[in-house]
This record gives structure tokens, sequence and C-alpha cells, in this order.
């Protein structure tokens, strides 16, 4: 009774206020819900959900690195081979942890369990359902992140604590981006083979986005187009975190991704309102 009552007073807080139609202040109600969710079921899921990039880095770092020898960047700055990739891989478990939860996870709430009916037809509104999923989403990319950096710490790669730290935020708000972007989507997904599309381009997007050699390697105008996709700009941020590169870039990509997050919210929650609210 005391969450009911919780609830009550939230609402009466809010009511009045600017967006209270969309918003009751309680996104943590849907987090906790994922959380008891995790806990009773899809553990094994949630956690073998970092294995894919650190058998890549192994087996392309340390198989290819082998021949490969030493990377330098476009800033001048040289590495091993598989200290290049890793920050890569990095941000690319961010992605794959948002991108797979703000899509399959939503849309079976969506079309098959209905959760969202039933969600909205408590006090809460479609902000609330929007920042609790995505957030959660944002959350899983994290603990993916999180868990990587632990791996490759055992292997020697990370370069500093500090840099460490700064990795595990910056996945974290690429995370967060692609999930804004993901469920906005979803929303408009019909089907499961429809859901595929969303994977199937994730693909090229992996292997043209600079994550395992140089974008030197492609032609200045091909460069451009890549340097614009969002798994590039987080590959950039993480990399620079991780190695401490500090620089005006460094704000450029995290406004790309303020863009993403704030644009992706107000649109998941437009699209939430037209689906259920009408």
């Amino acid at each position: 009774m005391s969450l009911v009552y919780t609830a009550v007073a939230i609402a009466e807080r809010r009511a009045g206020k600017m967006g209270a139609g969309v918003f009751a202040g309680r996104p943590g109600a849907i987090a906790e819900r994922n959380l008891r969710t995790l806990r009773s079921s899809s553990g094994v899921m949630f956690l073998a959900g970092f294995v894919e990039p650190v058998l890549i880095l192994i087996a392309f770092g340390y198989g290819v690195g082998g021949m490969v020898g030493k990377i330098t960047d476009a800033s001048g700055h040289t590495y091993s081979y598989v200290a290049y990739i890793m920050p890569a891989l990095l941000a690319t478990s961010a992605m794959n942890g948002a991108i797979f939860d703000s899509t399959w996870n939503v849309y079976f709430k969506m079309q098959f369990a209905k959760l969202y009916d039933a969600m909205l037809a408590t006090s809460l509104g479609t902000f609330d359902v929007a920042l609790g999923e995505i957030g959660w989403a944002m959350f899983r990319g994290a603990i993916y992140a999180s868990s990587f950096v632990i791996v490759v710490s055992m292997l020697g790669l990370v370069p500093s604590l500090v840099g460490a730290l700064l990795a595990i935020i910056a996945a974290a708000i690429v995370a967060f981006g692609f999930a804004s972007i993901g469920m906005g989507i979803t929303s408009y997904v019909k089907s499961f083979q429809q859901l595929d599309m969303v994977t199937f381009l994730l693909l090229p997007m992996f292997l043209f986005s600079g994550t395992l050699f140089p974008l030197s390697q492609f032609p200045s105008w091909l460069q451009v187009i890549i340097n614009a996709l969002p798994l590039r700009q987080a590959i950039d941020l993480v990399r620079d975190c991780m190695n401490l590169n500090v620089s005006w870039s460094l704000l450029g990509h995290v406004a790309y991704f303020a863009v993403m997050i704030i644009g992706g919210l107000f649109f998941t929650t437009r699209r939430l309102t037209a689906l259920f609210l009408r």
C-alpha cells in the first residue's frame, strides 16, 4: 500500500504543472519492474550480452594484431592493434546492449505483452514510460561496458584508471543515445521481420565505422559520410576518454549524443502518446 500512497503523492505534486499529462514523475517504476524481471527470468541473457565484443577483441586483437603491428590514428597517436580496437569494441558493446533492449524487448512489450497499455491505464504518463525504458536500456549498455572494461583491464589493456572510468561514462552516454533512437524506431515496427532490418543495419555500421581499422583506408568522400554515423561518433568519444585525449572535438561528440538523447526522448514520447492515448 505504501507504493500506492507514494504514487498518489507524486501525482498530486505533479498536478497542474507543465507536462503533467505525459509525465507523472515515476520513470523509476518502469526500471524497477525491469529489474524484477531481470532477477527472475532473463539474467543469463543479460550477462551474456558482452561476450561477443570480448571474443572479437581476443580473435582480432591478438590474432590479426600479431600480423598488423602498430596502428597510428588520425591524430598521430600510435597504439598496438589490440589497444586500438579495444575502445571501439567497448563503444560497440554499449550500442548493442542499448539497441537490443530498446528494440526487441520493447517490441515484445508493446505488441504482445500489451504492457504499455496496462502502464498507461495507471497514473504513469508516456514520458515516464519512454524515460524509464530508455534509462533501463542505458543501464544495460553501461553494464556491458563496465564488464568489458573489467575484462580488458585483466588483459592489461587499460591505460589508466581515470581513462577507464571516463570511458564507462562515455559508453553510458552512447547507450542512452542509441536507446533513445531505438525505442522511437520500434514504435513504428509491425513485425519481427521489420525488426531484423535494424539488426541488419548495425552490421555495416560496425564494419565501416573504423572499429577494426583506421578510416584512412577509405577515400576522403567516404570518410565524411562515415564520420557522421553514430557509431563512429561513439568510437571517437570512448577512445578519446579512454586515452585521455582531451580536445574540443570531445565536446562535439558529447553534443552529438545530446541531440540524439533529447530528440529521441521527445520523438518517442510523442509517438507513444499518439499510439496509446488517442
